[in-house]
């Protein structure tokens, strides 16, 4: 029998070579229940669909209003430029090491034990916090149709509760119906974030130019009319046009978070070190096409002082759906809305697989109970974990009350906006030691599978941006009168994330990783398709066998 009739499909074995542990943690249980289930076309959508959510359809809608035209491309430019930071960085990591966890694991193991648990626990967190916040959107959305303060409307259909239930309902079935499931609806959903964000960006350049059924050519009307800039909370001058770009910076940033959905996904993807390296390497083309292009026509389509910008409205809508409805279009306002509101949906969906499988990562990594490390056996599913993290969707019913899911939208965002820039910081953090162990043990990055450019300058600058925005984010809380609420939501993380590094390296006496003792070998990816092929791996690989075949030698003495 030939060696091509002998080939197994090993998409669907489990994950057993990755004994991925914390320094001083002895479990030698393998990490069994995960299975690589995505395929590079769900991956590729699933960085696709990170980068395309609520927070560039609906978020930018008080990031225009706060920053105007100007302060709003300038501010996603700058988040976009951040997130590209990141995303090459962690590709170089992840693409290497996909082992479960993805960047709180590999923090762990590059800087120390408690930065990677306390990061791990913020990074679930946020996910249980962003949840809500999408299906808060979604009730913002779905407004768009019911209005509840409307007097026409006394039917149950105009109650949040009803659509916010429907809306978990579906999430909920999606990802317990296993991850090859999930991964098939977030690629169509994707697909219609793409198309429908292509048609808003051609639709806002027809609209500009008077194509519309008014024929009122658009222009640069509202650069002209506000120089760019809006006086932030009415401060007169200069100083008040810079807060209200300033703050354009920390609300983006919810725009922005998700991306690194690659890094946990990559436990479960098949033949990573291809399928990674691919989606990394395309980012900047979605961040430039998707983010800074709708920023700019965005600023262009719609004036900043449009009264359904506010959130807080139960009017509020997307502000594209703002510039449909005021060029007069007819009927495409309520395709486009429909069209945003599975953006929403799709990104529910991710946000509980991300939170059920970051918490299986922290307790493979012994740090959470080991009951969560119970999977379905057909398909690999953390089903302990998806129940639990379910349970903390029931924060969306705070979007229920009449008038309130804007409200309730801004106070996640801000929460989460927060959560994502820390968790920024630790990844660059991580991928500076990263390079430091490689220099010290002499490992050629030539022979990595993804090498990330511009580094580490890109890095540096990584690191200062957020620690810039992680420092000033809640200045608005500030400003006129003090808003204990904005304070709290924005500011809550920081102590929460020092928390519990100070209470884990207390309690656990872990110390900070020597780059001569970092692990570069224990989850290692192959090429399974030149592998497969050729027989031969790259040096690095044979070098990888070497080590774990000693290691096994050794354990067995």
């Amino acid at each position: 029998m030939s060696s091509e009739e002998k080939k197994i499909d090993e998409s669907n074995m489990p994950i057993c070579n990755e004994l991925d542990r914390v320094p001083g943690h002895d479990s030698q249980e393998p990490l069994y229940g995960l299975q690589r289930s995505l395929k590079p076309r769900h991956v590729q959508m699933l960085v696709i669909g990170g980068v395309i959510g609520t927070g560039l359809f609906l978020g930018t809608a008080g990031n225009l209003q706060s920053g105007g035209p100007a302060g709003l491309l300038i501010g996603y430019c700058i988040m976009a430029s951040l997130l590209y930071a990141v995303m090459v960085a962690l590709g170089e990591m992840v693409s290497q090491l996909p082992v479960p966890g993805g960047q709180f694991a590999l923090a762990g193991r590059f800087i120390s034990p408690d930065v990677g648990f306390a990061m791990g626990w913020l990074y679930w967190y946020n996910y249980i916090i962003v949840l809500p916040a999408e299906i808060s959107a979604c009730a913002v959305l779905i407004s768009y149709w019911t209005n509840p303060e409307s007097s026409t409307c006394d039917s149950p259909v105009c109650n949040n509760a009803l659509w916010v239930g429907l809306l978990l309902i579906v999430v909920l079935a999606i990802n317990f119906a296993g991850t090859r499931v999930f991964g098939e609806c977030e690629f169509w959903f994707a697909s219609i974030k793409v198309i429908t964000i292509v048609g808003l960006i051609l639709v806002g350049i027809v609209i500009s130019a008077g194509g519309g059924p008014t024929h009122e050519t658009i222009g640069f009307r509202y650069w002209r009319e506000t120089g760019g800039f809006v006086q932030y909370k009415d401060i007169p001058g200069s100083k008040g046009r810079f807060l209200g770009f300033f703050n354009v910076l920390i609300s983006a940033a919810f725009s922005f978070i998700g991306t690194e959905i690659t890094a946990i996904a990559a436990a479960e993807t098949d033949n990573p070190r291809r399928s990674v390296p691919k989606a990394i390497r395309s980012v900047w083309v979605r961040l430039v096409l998707f983010y800074v292009t709708s920023a700019f026509i965005i600023g262009i389509i719609v004036s900043p002082s449009d009264p359904d910008l506010n959130l807080n409205s139960t009017a509020a809508k997307s502000p594209f759906v703002i510039a449909i409805k005021r060029a007069q279009i007819s009927v495409l306002p309520s395709i486009i809305n429909a069209a945003l509101l599975t953006s929403a949906w799709s990104a529910a969906c991710a946000d509980l697989y991300v939170s059920s499988r970051t918490l299986y990562g922290l307790a493979a990594r012994g740090q959470a109970p080991s009951l969560l490390l119970k999977t379905r056996r057909s398909d690999g599913l953390p089903y302990i974990c998806v129940i639990i993290c379910g349970f903390f969707s029931l924060l969306s019913f705070m979007a229920a009350s009449d008038g309130k899911a804007g409200k309730a939208f801004g106070y996640f965002s801000s929460m989460t906006a927060m959560c994502g820039i820390i968790s920024w910081s630790c990844i660059l953090w991580t991928y500076l030691r990263w390079r430091k162990g490689l220099d010290t043990q002499n490992i050629d990055r030539a022979e990595l599978a993804y090498r990330a450019p511009l580094q580490p300058y890109l890095s540096y600058y990584g690191v200062g941006a957020c620690l810039l925005v992680m420092v000033f984010g809640g200045f608005g809380a500030f400003v006129i009168t003090f808003d204990s609420s904005t304070f709290i939501t924005t500011y809550f993380p920081i102590p929460f994330f020092l928390v519990l590094a100070i209470g884990y390296k207390v309690v656990h006496r872990s110390k900070f990783v020597q780059t001569n003792e970092m692990d570069f070998v224990t989850g290692l990816s192959v090429d399974e398709s030149s592998v497969s092929h050729s027989g031969k791996s790259s040096d690095l690989v044979s070098k990888v066998s070497q080590l774990l075949k000693m290691h096994r030698n050794k354990s067995e003495i």
